[in-house]
């Protein structure tokens, strides 16, 4: 290997483990997608493993692979060897890199999902140059990412930071997490359709679309069917992604003010539809995080690089692990000395339980 950014770096594999499908991804130095495989997952430890492991055989016999890195949707420890929990996956407590690394003869590295997309975004995409960022992942619910100096920050145990279950009204909505009032349950995809039906339950007749909608099969309504509505001038789904951009806006604003990120990162499957919500939650956000007349404000943009992220950010953390530096990506709550990044100069507005959250959004 001549350089680490480039195409004479080492080539790894990234895979997105989802509860429906998992995709394995061969990855250059450069962040660039060379070939990729799909499967659906598996219901059980044995069957989810030996189907990772073939995915990585068919694309090892076509390319000369060093490291796998996989991006899990569940709490990973703070080892990144083993998977606590993932709601939508067989895995508790499970020793899961160990036991690839067996199955494949290759070093073998965890990251949970969200944290992946991050560390893609930052080395290849919408996050490079930031200094301290955050990455908020709108999907079912709400999974996050936060990097301070430039590294990950994953806590003393692996599953920082829940902000989708920051309690954004008391005593409100149920969230599968076992609190109510999160603020995934006021700003996700699931969101996006329980406010619709509390509005059209109130307002029916201003709506020509989503009201034949619900009234053809309630079942059906998604949240890309309300943003779709809201494309074709539909009045009360107009109103739903408003009351959308208000809770995004308020939500950064909280985020702001505890983390103080230089840039945000809007990722997920609800970020496809930014134009309809992003200026104004900006606004939103530049209303209320504190002090805001007296201070920059954090760029908020979306992703770059789209559902390939977590692939690309699992692959590049697996190709750091291979250095005699080891992982640059890492921070835990018990880790201090960070070499810095350098700061992006641009500034402005623009569970253990349960099935939410980091453990359980996906993009």
């Amino acid at each position: 290997m001549t350089t680490r950014i480039g195409r004479e770096a080492p080539l790894t594999v990234g895979i997105d483990v989802g509860g429906t499908n998992i995709r394995a991804s061969v990855v250059d130095g450069a962040g660039e997608v060379l070939d990729t495989v799909q499967a659906p997952t598996p219901h059980s430890e044995r069957a989810l493993e030996d189907g990772l492991a073939r995915a990585v055989r068919e694309l090892r016999a076509r390319h000369t692979i060093g490291a796998v890195g996989l991006a899990v949707a569940g709490f990973v420890d703070e080892t990144r060897s083993s998977v606590r929990f993932a709601p939508h996956l067989p895995w508790q407590d499970s020793p899961v890199a160990e036991r690839l690394a067996e199955l494949l003869g290759l070093p073998v590295i965890l990251e949970h999902d969200a944290n992946a997309a991050m560390w893609a975004e930052y080395r290849f995409g919408a996050a490079a140059g930031a200094h301290n960022g955050v990455l908020v992942a709108i999907g079912t619910g709400i999974g996050a990412a936060l990097l301070v100096e430039g590294r990950l920050y994953r806590g003393s145990y692996g599953v920082a930071p829940e902000l989708g279950h920051l309690q954004v009204v008391p005593d409100g909505r149920a969230c599968p997490c076992g609190k109510r009032g999160c603020w995934e349950r006021y700003c996700s995809g699931t969101a996006l359709v329980d406010t619709a039906i509390e509005m059209l339950a109130t307002d029916p007749i201003h709506s020509t679309i989503l009201s034949r909608e619900v009234v053809s099969d309630p079942g059906a309504l998604t949240g890309r069917r309300v943003a779709g509505a809201a494309q074709d001038g539909d009045p009360v789904a107009s109103r739903v992604m408003a009351e959308f951009a208000r809770w995004l806006g308020l939500g950064l604003a909280f985020v702001g003010d505890i983390f103080d990120p230089d840039l945000v990162v809007i990722a997920g499957g609800v970020s496809s539809s930014a134009p309809l919500f992003l200026d104004d939650a900006r606004e939103h956000y530049a209303a209320a995080v504190t002090g805001a007349r007296h201070r920059p404000l954090a760029r908020i943009r979306t992703t770059q690089l789209g559902e390939a992220a977590g692939m690309v950010g699992a692959a590049e953390l697996a190709r750091s692990a291979l250095e005699p530096s080891g992982d640059r990506g890492s921070r835990t709550g018990t880790r201090r000395g960070a070499k810095p990044a350098p700061a992006d100069s641009g500034t402005g507005a623009g569970r253990p339980s349960g099935a939410g959250g980091r453990a359980g959004a996906r993009r």
